[in-house]
């Protein structure tokens, strides 16, 4: 049976306890601000982000990963006859991807592979955890990365945004609509669609109203067709109102695995404090 080592970018968002549980390895991405580099998940976590964001009145930059970042990571498991598997975020969204297929294409190596999630947070995670199931059930890398191209498509991730400052700040909308947004109360509901981002909807209220509205919007319509297996419900820095919306997923008896992870500092540079997603798998 093909030893396959499962790598993820730190995108993935998964818990502590997930990571160890399925043997992945986290890559991570950096995140700059104040003008030193952190490495997003070991070295900078949302809450010190928030506070830094805080004291230096400038939103971070993120960057993607290197490639000794690699060289360090990919292949010492390579060299011990690993098939690699390494599955970040979406190219759409990150030079990561690129950058990985160019390190291993340079390297010439015909067991290492390159998944792209098409996917951000909790997206990747699902998409990782998938990986580590089938190699845990004895298939090879290319046989896993093969299967991954038809579980990709099922992967449904979308979230609300409380503010639209650090969208505005990060080019993704204009100064009239982060105004009108702000007064008006208007929460942005992006969906992942084909690994871009798209605003889905423009919930207008207040907080609990707002969620309540998303729950409405993403996982009503679709409750026949969702696997109960294992949601993710991923928040920055809005722990009361994970759990409240957790809850109501909880309350359907249906759902086997509700799982609430806060997002890491690449992803909440670019969402700002106070959202929260909802990620499941849909069964066709």
């Amino acid at each position: 049976m093909a030893k396959v080592k499962i790598i993820a970018d730190s995108t993935c968002d998964l818990s502590d306890d997930l990571v160890k549980a399925f043997d992945i390895s986290i890559l991570p991405l950096y995140v700059n601000i104040g003008g030193r580099d952190y490495k997003d998940r070991t070295e900078i976590d949302q809450d010190k982000l928030f506070e830094l964001v805080s004291e230096y009145k400038v939103l971070p930059k993120t960057a993607s990963i290197s490639y000794l970042d690699f060289e360090e990571h990919l292949a010492p498991w390579y060299e011990e006859g690993y098939d690699v598997i390494f599955i970040c975020i979406s190219s759409d969204l990150s030079a990561t991807y690129q950058n990985a297929c160019t390190y291993v294409s340079g390297k010439g190596w015909d067991r290492a592979y390159v998944v792209d999630s098409k996917n951000l947070s909790t997206g990747v995670g699902h998409v990782v955890l998938k990986a580590a199931e089938l190699a845990q059930a004895g298939m090879s890398g290319a046989e896993v990365v093969e299967a991954l191209k038809a579980f990709i498509p099922r992967v449904n991730s979308s979230f609300v945004i409380d503010t639209m400052e650090y969208l505005h700040k990060g080019g993704r909308c204009s100064t009239v609509q982060a105004v009108a947004g702000s007064v008006l109360k208007l929460h942005p509901q992006i969906d992942v669609v084909n690994g871009k981002m798209t605003v889905a909807d423009k919930i207008k209220g207040k907080r609990r109203r707002c969620l309540d509205t998303y729950y409405r919007n993403k996982v009503t319509p679709l409750l026949d067709r969702i696997d109960p297996h294992r949601i993710f419900v991923t928040h920055t820095a809005s722990d009361g109102d994970a759990e409240y919306f957790a809850e109501r997923l909880k309350a359907d008896k249906r759902f086997e695995n509700v799982h609430i992870t806060r997002a890491g500092s690449v992803i909440s540079s670019h969402c700002g404090p106070g959202t929260i997603g909802i990620l499941f798998i849909t069964n066709d």
